[in-house]
């Protein structure tokens, strides 16, 4: 494994590694403090991002590296330089490359020709760095990742169900989609053919016996503001409120990628209260990342 675009193709086995590397580094992290000295990452950034960018800059010094933010918007980048060229030429200058994208077909594109690895921050399609601390995230909460429940509500045409789908199917963790009767709302037909992942429409039934109630922005940073009002009108009746909660396993957990929008998919009382794990998740990415560096890299000298 050179690259690390999405969660498709990974092994649990490669899973496991990546997550136990992180345990490790969470707990111990003074003895990786020079795991990456010398090396050097670059920041791609055509999408804005807190979390990701911290955590990546952060965890790249914490191992000795060096990073490197480069935002798109001042950049030539698939205007007046080619993607291909630009991924050749960056490779003769760092270690590795992470790129927070809009278009998947992008970051294919700088992978392909570039000799370093790349990893993908977020595209349109895939968000797998999420997925691996929310994985992270779970274990250390829940233990065992085997006959675990994960009860994705809401907007589900989105990065990060499509790798919440990858990550679960792969580590034997049922997962249920709920959301709207409706292709704007609805996984990628084909994610849901290779994951196998059950896609319901009716919310009151869908949290019963859940371990883990997932939930994301309505307002994901592509949507035009002015689809605000009919997306609340179609959206509401999936919002994760008290009284679904209740509905889930009474030491059921509730986790958001962040950043979150009190009132609309979630409550305030759920993301603020006592089940709620997002602050967990949010410094998992740090740890897991680095874990993901340390890995990519090692596999490259074999």
């Amino acid at each position: 494994m050179k690259h690390f675009l999405t969660l498709k193709g990974l092994t649990k086995k490669d899973l496991i590694k990546i997550i136990k590397k992180a345990v490790l580094i969470k707990k111990f992290p003074w003895r990786y403090s020079r795991s990456l000295k010398n090396k050097t990452l670059l920041m791609l950034f055509a999408k804005p991002s807190l979390r990701t960018r911290l955590s990546f800059e952060t965890g790249m010094t914490q191992l000795g590296g060096h990073a490197i933010f480069y935002s798109i918007n001042d950049s030539p980048l698939g205007e007046k330089e080619t993607i291909y060229d630009t991924a050749a030429v960056a490779s003769k200058y760092v270690d590795i490359i992470m790129a927070r994208l809009y278009e998947h077909s992008d970051i294919e594109a700088l992978a392909c020709k570039s000799s370093v690895p790349v990893i993908n921050a977020l595209t349109n399609f895939s968000h797998p760095c999420q997925i691996l601390g929310d994985l992270l995230t779970i274990i250390e909460k829940k233990g065992r990742p085997d006959n675990l429940k994960l009860v994705y509500a809401g907007d589900s045409n989105n990065n990060v169900t499509h790798s919440l789908m990858y990550g679960t199917s792969i580590m034997g963790i049922e997962m249920i989609v709920c959301c709207p009767k409706n292709k704007k709302f609805m996984p990628n037909p084909e994610v849901i053919k290779e994951t196998q992942v059950k896609v319901v429409h009716n919310i009151s039934d869908a949290f019963k016996g859940a371990d883990i109630v997932y939930t994301d922005s309505w307002m994901s940073y592509h949507i035009p503001k002015h689809q605000k009002k009919l997306r609340m009108k179609i959206l509401r009746h999936y919002q994760v409120t008290y009284s679904m909660m209740s509905k889930a396993k009474k030491d059921a957990i509730f986790m958001h990628c962040l950043p979150a929008q009190r009132g609309m998919e979630v409550t305030a009382e759920v993301i603020d209260g006592k089940q709620s794990v997002v602050i967990d998740q949010a410094e998992n990415r740090l740890h897991v990342q680095k874990a993901l560096m340390i890995w990519l890299l090692d596999n490259l000298k074999r």
